[in-house]
This record gives C-alpha cells, structure tokens and sequence, in this order.
C-alpha cells in the first residue's frame, strides 16, 4: 500500500503573509483616517510680493548704490541719473516764473494809475458840472432881462454860448470819467490774466521739481533687490523696468487645489507646509482667502468649451495660505519654492 506525501504548511511564510496584511490593513486604515481629515496637494509654491521699479523720467544712469541681492530700506537711493537736462529745465521754469511776477507789479502799478486818472476824471466831471449849473443860471437871467431890454441881444447871446460850452464840457468830462472806469476794468482783467499766467508759471515750476526729483530712485519697499538690468552709463527711457525688489515680510503660500477638494477647505483653517528645500523645517500656515477664478481663465489662452471638442478636465483653483514661521525659517524661504501644503479640514 503506497503512502502520499503531503507538504506541510510553512509557518514562516504564513507569518510573512499575515504581517504583510496587518501592516497593509494598519496602514490602509491610517491613509483613511488621515485622508479624511485632511486635503492635500503637492501643487504650491512661495509666493511673495515684488515690486517692479520702474523709471519715470528717461536720461542716463550715473550712479548705482546697490548690488544684485542685496537687502534695501524703503525709501533708500538706488540709482542716479544725470540731471544737468532736468535742472536747466527747472531754472528755465523759475525764470519764466520771475518774468510774469514781475508783470503783475507793472500790471498792478498800471490798476492804480488808471484809480487815479478816474478819481482826477471824477474831480473834472464835478467841476464842469457845477460850471454847467452857473452857465445855465447865468442864461435863464439873462432870458429875463433881454425880455424886457435891461440887456443886449449880445450879452445874451454870450450867456448861451457859455451855456452851450459848459454843457459840453460837462458832456466830455463825463465820457472821460467812464472811459477811466473802464480803463480800471480793462487792467483789473490783465491783472486777472497775469495772475493765472503766474499760476501756470508755478504749475511749470513744480512739474520741473517733480521731474528732477524722479533723477533720484528710491526704493519704493523695503526688501531685497534682484533682476538688476541696468549699468553705469545706460541710457534708460521711461517706463523702463529697472528691477525689481522681493518684498520683506509679504511671503506666501498659492496652493492649487483640485476643485472637487473645495468642498471642505474655508478661511482660517490650519494648514502643514514642508518646504521641499527644507524637509525638516516644520511650518504652519492657515487659508486667507480663495481665488476667484481658476488658474486656466487667468492663461494667456483660457480654454473655450463651446468648439464642441470639450473633454473635462479638473480644473485647480489658487488658494492663499499665510506663513507662521519664526523670522529665522522664514529667511530661508525663497519666492517659487515648491512646498507640499496638507489642510486639516475636521478636528479630533
């Protein structure tokens, strides 16, 4: 009678085989529980605010008082350019300012002369009129007394000659006093005119200041300088970007979730952040605020769904995080550094 050989079991490999599902099953388990409490994402970056310094007035560069990197106060002089065409300008502008003050005094030395002319035309005006009234009195007199011959047809005809006369005096004395009026009115209104030529003047003035002020650029942020593209002696025009300077204190996280990855993330949850240049730094941060759009409508070609080849695409909505790290981490960090950010989005 033959006898079968049956293998045993190995006990090793089912020992291997049951911590293989224990530890899968252990781990399996933590994902979950971790996973659902959490929403996470590799796709983020430092992000900071950068000021662009840009030159507001072309000329060339005469000085530079700062190197590539190098940290600058807000305010500091970066960079001078030649001013000798802008000064001259300015002098140009405070004598065409000298030149209109002084035609104001002649204007106002001219108002006050025409005062006095009109106060003498006034004084003649009064004189003739009390001329007038003797003359008239003189002829209604004589009207009487050549009635009843006390006097000759010449005597009368004398008093009304003098009569006619004051009238006309006392006529042309009263034009003059109205031409004198309106003398004063006609160099009130050029002293009204110099006045805003003065203004004006000024206007020219203070835009020469302004313009030989923009000469001396200063930082407009405090922070570190970087993307310099200018050297001594470089002709630069306005509008010209000069470089640009990586604002202190203004780092952040843009973290780019998924948008089926919203629905649990508000303001004001904690967020983990590691660093991928500085794994064993521990960071934390909570959300500020969402962007409200996603980043494929803020591209320079945003995709358009209605040419009937649509295939949907989960789109990744920006997402700020603000940085609580102390001063030494956080002077490490460099703007578009990649992080990877993990939200707790349930406590417990």
């Amino acid at each position: 009678m033959e006898t079968t050989n049956k293998k045993k079991p190995n006990k090793v490999l089912i020992v291997i085989l049951a911590a293989i599902i224990l530890i899968g099953g252990g781990y399996g388990v933590k994902e979950y529980l971790y996973l659902s409490k959490h929403e996470d994402t590799d796709d983020a970056q430092i992000d900071a605010d950068i000021s662009p310094v840009v030159a507001r007035v072309g000329g060339y560069v005469d000085t530079i008082m700062f190197e590539e990197n190098q940290h600058v106060k807000q305010g500091q002089l970066l960079v001078k350019l030649d001013e000798r065409d802008y000064r001259i300008k300015l002098e140009q502008a405070l004598a065409a300012q000298h030149g209109a003050s002084a035609g104001i005094d002649v204007t106002q030395a001219q108002v006050s002369t025409t005062r006095a002319n009109a106060s003498t035309a006034r004084s003649n005006a009064e004189a003739a009129k009390v001329k007038l009234w003797q003359a008239e009195e003189d002829f209604k007199r004589y009207a009487n007394l050549v009635q009843d011959g006390s006097i000759t047809q010449q005597q009368f005809d004398q008093a009304k000659a003098q009569r006619d006369a004051a009238r006309a005096a006392y006529q042309a004395a009263q034009d003059q006093y109205r031409a004198a009026q309106e003398q004063i009115k006609t160099t009130q209104s050029q002293l009204a005119v110099n006045n805003i030529g003065v203004d004006q003047r000024q206007a020219d003035v203070d835009f020469a200041k302004l313009q030989l002020s923009y000469t001396n650029i200063e930082a407009p942020a405090g922070g570190i300088v970087s993307k310099k593209s200018i050297q001594k002696g470089q002709l630069v025009q306005p509008g010209q970007t000069l470089f640009s300077i990586v604002n202190d204190n203004s780092l952040y996280v843009t973290a780019n979730f998924k948008e089926t990855q919203l629905e649990n993330l508000h303001e004001g949850q904690h967020v983990d952040i590691r660093v991928d240049a500085f794994p064993e730094e521990k960071i934390e941060g909570e959300i500020y605020n969402f962007s409200p759009a996603t980043g494929a409508k803020f591209s320079l070609l945003p995709p358009d769904n209605a040419t009937g080849n649509f295939v949907k695409v989960v789109q990744r909505v920006p997402v700020k995080i603000k940085l609580k790290a102390s001063e030494e981490v956080l002077k490490k960090l460099r703007a578009g550094m990649s992080v990877y950010v993990s939200v707790l989005t349930k406590e417990g």
